[in-house]
């Protein structure tokens, strides 16, 4: 990772902890993964050579930016999927500073909408931190999206266990999938698809 991006990145961590605190639990948090988890989904995108990344739930991009950092270092491409237009005016604005637009493919809307049209085994790894409620609708799509060997890496799974205890409950029964949970950041859920 360059000097600017790491840079940058730790500007924008910063400003998302500062951000959250004085908004309190309003939706104008920008409630990014902490950098533990950055440096996690990087190693996880260079090892299993993911070159076809999905990210759902942009918020300002913090999380995009460690993605796409890795996908490029392997010949890789993210797209990533953002209901809010502030927030993805955000993201676009911080994704053109790191000079990764090239290799970024951003979405302004509903992810469940996108992933019902998008293509069979067209992502090889798949990062989920969005609207948990909604994660159990949009697990058939989910499924069928990540390609056989594929990924799918969902944050907060320790911080909030409760709001995904039927998600994880669905995708542990499924045979297809050998799932852990890593103690980094805020619990990163793993689902490895046979």
């Amino acid at each position: 990772m360059d000097l600017a991006l790491q840079r940058q990145l730790e500007q924008l961590a910063d400003f998302g902890n500062t951000n959250d605190a004085a908004v309190g639990k309003s939706g104008t948090r920008m409630l990014n993964i902490t950098p533990d988890t950055g440096e996690f989904l990087s190693v996880l995108v260079r090892a299993t050579v993911a070159r076809r990344v999905l990210g759902i739930g942009t918020s300002n991009a913090y999380s995009t930016l460690w993605l796409a950092d890795a996908a490029r270092a392997i010949g890789g491409a993210v797209t990533t999927i953002e209901l809010a237009a502030d927030k993805a005016a955000m993201a676009r604005a911080n994704i053109a500073k790191a000079g990764l637009g090239d290799i970024i493919t951003q979405i302004e809307g509903e992810a469940g909408t996108w992933l019902a049209q998008a293509p069979d085994a067209s992502a090889d790894l798949v990062f989920l931190d969005s609207a948990r409620s909604l994660y159990l609708a949009w697990w058939p799509d989910l499924r069928r999206v990540l390609r056989a060997g594929g990924l799918l890496v969902v944050d907060n799974a320790s911080s909030h266990a409760h709001e995904m205890a039927d998600f994880v409950e669905a995708v542990k029964k499924d045979a297809a999938f050998t799932t852990s949970l890593v103690p980094v950041g805020k619990g990163e859920f793993l689902a490895v698809k046979a």
